[in-house]
């Protein structure tokens, strides 16, 4: 199994970067991620459609065993191969770019476990702020402070991947001194007041808003100096 946490950026950019996957990607969601991250890597199979949307990825990353040869054939410049196996291809996109923030696309839908398995990848790369965009909304793992200026009524979910708290502020029902589980507490289907704060004590806690809140989590999350997870040791 690859261990290394802190591999070599195959791209780097100050701005946000948007990651396609290989699941089923809408043109609307394509255009709203370049809207705010314009540089565009396919993880795997995730290029196998952009030539026909006009888009040439700056790379290619992942096990490639996905990859049309058509595909194959127009991006062979920028094709890198992660050979291990243990881990999906948007886990080998994510850990080799580096960007303030990954907008993903095309890693939700579809099959059950690979959704599952983009949200384990969440969690085990919390020093890596993503958000997954799809199925109408964006979802992230929650940093240590947040605050996001949305309206009030807008719904907020929060799910744990683990044993988690978090104080919040602007919540309809407040989150403060409550314990969250996968097998306990969850906190869906919140609705703000107004602006919110929020405070995991974890890297556990899944934020998930409407993706009409996308620009708005980008800015708060690729903010100059916004507190981040560390990286997991190892």
């Amino acid at each position: 199994m690859n261990n290394d946490r802190k591999p070599k950026p195959i791209v780097s950019s100050d701005a946000p970067i948007t990651v396609v996957g290989g699941a089923k990607v809408t043109r609307a969601d394509l255009s709203t991620a370049l809207k705010f991250a314009p540089t565009v890597v396919a993880a795997d199979g995730g290029a196998n459609d952009l030539g026909r949307c006009g888009i040439k990825p700056v790379a290619v990353i992942g096990d490639l065993d996905s990859l049309t040869e058509d595909a194959r054939e127009l991006y062979h410049d920028r094709l890198h191969l992660i050979e291990e196996q243990d881990s999906v291809d948007f886990d080998k996109a994510l850990r080799h770019v580096s960007a303030p923030v990954v907008v993903a696309v095309g890693v939700t839908g579809g099959r059950l476990d690979h959704q599952l398995a983009v949200l384990n990848v969440l969690v085990r790369h919390a020093d890596r702020p993503c958000i997954l965009l799809g199925e109408g909304s964006v979802t992230c793992l929650c940093p240590p402070e947040v605050s996001l200026p949305v309206a009030a009524g807008t719904i907020v979910s929060l799910f744990p991947m683990a044993a988690v708290g978090v104080a919040s502020v602007g919540l309809e029902w407040p989150t403060d001194g409550l314990a969250f589980s996968p097998d306990g507490r969850i906190g869906t289907s919140n609705t703000a007041t107004g602006p919110i704060r929020l405070l995991p004590d974890a890297p556990a806690m899944l934020l998930i808003l409407p993706d009409d809140q996308l620009g708005v989590l980008i800015e708060a999350l690729s903010l100059r100096g916004a507190p981040t997870w560390p990286a997991p040791a190892g």
